[in-house]
């Protein structure tokens, strides 16, 4: 009986994980480019996340792996608060002001992010 509660413990704990991950939740049918100031970053593990204020909303940015970034040649200091961008990519379906991105523009270079 106690296997059977730990097991249940564990799939509770793990669904909203892999409920994270599932990028269904976006529109890709309608991709979208907000260009202002990011009032927030975090560059982090699993994915760095951000905040901007656009069209009246404060939207919540969900970005790509801390190690694509780097990799594709975007660095922290490029999307740090204040700093001036525009980003594209796919509004949440339910209308939350979130989006994930695809493609981040600063200054004259643009970074493909998936």
């Amino acid at each position: 009986m106690r296997r059977i509660a730990l097991f249940a413990a564990a799939v509770a704990i793990s669904a909203p994980a892999l409920a994270h991950h599932g990028w269904s939740s976006y529109d890709e049918t309608k991709p979208i480019t907000l260009t202002g100031s990011l009032t927030s970053v975090t560059w982090g593990n699993p994915h760095g996340t951000a905040t901007t204020r656009w069209q009246g909303k404060q939207w919540d940015v969900i970005l790509a792996p801390v190690s694509r970034m780097t990799a594709r040649g975007l660095t922290e200091a490029e999307i740090a608060p204040g700093q001036r961008i525009a980003i594209t990519g796919y509004a949440r379906r339910d209308g939350a002001a979130e989006m994930r991105i695809e493609r981040v523009m600063v200054g004259d270079k643009t970074v493909e992010l998936r």
